[in-house]
């Protein structure tokens, strides 16, 4: 959000006209943010008390139900299902009465509003100057980012208090007045949650020396208080245990986001791992605690807050996935000198915390690393080596403006246009590209997945109708080539396996291959090219939702030789690793043939050789064959691909208007330096 608000690109939405319209604009924009908070909260709601009462608010349930461990009379932790300080356990036990009455409404709702009282002071809290637009819209945007997040969903879902430690430090920065106060509140977070004590050296450096003391020494208080009332669980929690290390699921389970279970999942264990588990967290705390002082001192604390609680995530010996706040908050820091560069970071803090591991990397063996430990390296990350803007900086406020084309006359006055509708000449930056390109790719898998029919024999039942009645269609037409251009084809082995490669492989190789030249070469038009090709899927997945269909391979009554995958047996089929994450009834239309169409016409517009021209349009002709050869669509399956591919160009030119001439790309579009004294301006 802080980042935002400098895009050239949200200027234009907001500024454009008269003052008047900009102000009526910000009034609507401010409206409709505050309304999606609404409908997140009801939807928050609504899910957790929506599920069977034995899963909902399960960790709360165990903690104060009639046999939970805050009701007993043994030790908090002999089932190792409470795993909070012994501090906690005795604030919480009085009020468990309270709580299992308010299982429900109560908890659900008072975590929401800690969530929104949460999202408030980050929103005060922005590093300054602020503009008046990102005042009016920084609580709204901070607070649905929250709600949307995996650790406030996991809390609420739960049941936990995760989030009290959260707000009990912003409070204690930010909100009250005084610095023993403000320490007060912080040496409570402590006592619920250890790792908050990282934030007392972050005090004292700072100059809040007093703050700092106050926390340390609220949090000896509180410890030895609860080590008074309830002395078996202190030494359990803090001699047996060691700070709650072994409590609650394994170490090495993936939820367990912090440096120990990274290393448990790699294989180490025993003093190997114990020891490079200190070294590290050593390291990272050195590190992370140095780039926090600097950037208070810098007047960026809520930044230096953030960077600390990444420091307190990684170095934690568990940090479960409601534990992981802190990292979200590590948005607010601006990196990158372009406004394109700008987004980079807070876009993948943002899909990191709000979306699942398997979304973010593909499903395979040699990323495994990363895909178990998402938000530890976006921690790490964070407190270690993402270069975050200092506020001396000449970019920190005013980063190198985007480049734009001309306006153009040509779209149509009918259409809504976006309120971006300037065409950007200079090239994206790559890391975000491949970042976007990843997700909307496992969202359109997961559509495509769940959209068009099921394995089940009613789904596939509907898909062979529909296959039933392409085929007397193609009769009624004479195009119904399938059977006889198959078996031809699996008579000869050669071009059999030259058929089924070329099916195989280059679905996916010959779009990236376009997509990278032109990024490389001709970054306008990569940016149009690219929106052809996303709005061709898209209209593609509406097909494939109304419309599930069996190709001719698994229509077992008339014949088709699957020469790519083989014989199936359709109850348990075997698709390789594609198996799990495809629908085989997504026929209509061919996105294989869609996306190479793409491919020839984009290559026969762009491609300054004749004969690249021609090969380009090759590659349509081969795919069509393949996919017909091979017995994996219908011949109107193609057609249905080039239509969508049709709509695609249509929509992108009446969206964005026509490709950019170039007459409209300026002759170098790299970073340009600034000269020193010289600010940047954001085109109007």
């Amino acid at each position: 959000m802080a980042n935002v608000e400098h895009s050239g690109q949200v200027a234009g939405a907001f500024g454009a006209g008269t003052p008047q319209q900009a102000k009526v604009r910000l009034r609507a924009a401010r409206v409709a943010l505050w309304l999606i908070v609404a409908v997140l909260g009801v939807r928050q709601m609504a899910v957790v008390l929506g599920t069977p009462r034995g899963d909902r608010l399960t960790d709360l349930e165990t903690w104060v139900g009639p046999h939970g461990v805050l009701h007993v009379n043994g030790s908090l932790y002999d089932s190792t299902r409470f795993t909070g300080t012994p501090f906690a356990g005795l604030v919480l036990k009085p009020l468990t009465r309270a709580a299992e009455q308010a299982l429900g409404w109560g908890w659900t709702f008072g975590t929401l509003l800690l969530v929104v009282a949460l999202g408030l002071i980050v929103a005060r809290a922005l590093p300054q100057p602020v503009t008046r637009r990102s005042a009016l819209l920084a609580a709204p945007v901070a607070i649905s980012l929250l709600m949307l997040s995996l650790p406030v969903r996991n809390t609420l879902y739960l049941g936990q208090t995760s989030i009290i430690p959260v707000l009990l430090v912003l409070l204690g920065c930010f909100v009250v007045r005084g610095e023993r106060a403000g320490g007060l509140l912080i040496g409570l977070g402590a006592a619920l949650q250890p790792t908050v004590l990282l934030f007392a050296p972050l005090l004292w450096c700072t100059g809040r020396r007093r703050a700092a003391a106050s926390t340390a020494g609220t949090f000896a208080v509180c410890t030895v208080l609860a080590w008074a009332a309830m002395p078996h669980d202190s030494s359990t929690y803090w001699v047996h245990h060691l700070a709650g290390t072994g409590l609650g699921g394994k170490a090495g389970d993936h939820t367990n986001q912090s440096l120990h279970g990274a290393l448990l999942r790699l294989g180490l264990s025993g003093p190997l791992e114990i020891g490079l588990f200190l070294f590290l967290g050593a390291a990272v705390a050195i590190v992370g605690l140095r780039r926090a002082i600097r950037y208070a001192r810098d007047g960026q604390l809520l930044l230096a807050v953030a960077v600390t609680g990444c420091v307190a995530v990684a170095v934690s010996p568990t940090s479960w996935q409601h534990q992981l706040l802190w990292v979200l908050l590590a948005a607010v820091g601006r990196v990158g000198t372009r406004v394109s560069d700008r987004y980079v970071w807070p876009v993948a803090v943002v899909l990191v915390m709000t979306l699942p591991a398997k979304t973010m990397v593909p499903n395979m063996t040699v990323v495994e690393p990363l895909r178990d430990n998402p938000v530890l390296l976006a921690a790490l990350a964070a407190a270690t080596f993402v270069p975050f803007l200092s506020r001396a900086s000449p970019s920190y406020r005013v980063p190198v403006p985007t480049e734009y084309a001309p306006h153009t006359p040509a779209r149509r006055r009918c259409v809504p246009l976006l309120p971006f509708p300037r065409r950007v000449l200079t090239r994206p930056n790559l890391l975000l590209e491949l970042l976007l390109i990843r997700v909307t790719y496992a969202a359109y898998s997961q559509v495509r997945l769940a959209a068009t029919g099921d394995d089940s024999a009613a789904g596939r039942a509907t898909a062979e109708h529909h296959g039933d009645r392409i085929l007397r269609l193609e009769r009624f037409l004479g195009i119904d080539i399938e059977h006889g251009v198959n078996h031809a084809l699996a008579k000869v082995g050669w071009l059999r396996g030259f058929f089924d490669f070329y099916y195989e492989s280059f679905h996916f190789l010959i779009p990236l291959s376009v997509l990278a030249v032109l990024y490389r070469r001709r970054p306008a038009d990569y940016r149009w090219a690219r929106s052809v090709l996303g709005l061709a899927t898209f209209v593609a997945l509406v097909g494939f939702w109304l419309y599930p269909l069996a190709p001719p391979r698994l229509m077992p009554h008339l014949g088709i030789i699957d020469t790519v995958h083989g014989v199936q047996d359709f109850s348990k089929p075997d698709y390789g690793t594609l198996t799990a994450v495809t629908n085989q009834y997504a026929a209509m239309p061919s996105l294989h043939f869609g996306w190479s169409l793409w491919c020839g016409l984009t290559i026969a517009v762009l491609a300054p050789r004749w004969w690249m021209k021609v090969l380009g349009l090759l590659h349509p002709l081969f795919t069509v064959s393949a996919i017909v050869a091979t017995g994996n669509h219908w011949v109107l399956d193609a057609v249905g691909g080039a239509a969508v591919v049709g709509a695609g160009f249509a929509l992108a030119r009446l969206l964005q208007g026509p490709r950019a001439r170039a007459a409209d790309v300026p002759p170098r579009t790299q970073v340009r330096t600034l000269p020193a004294g010289m600010k940047a301006r954001t085109p109007s």
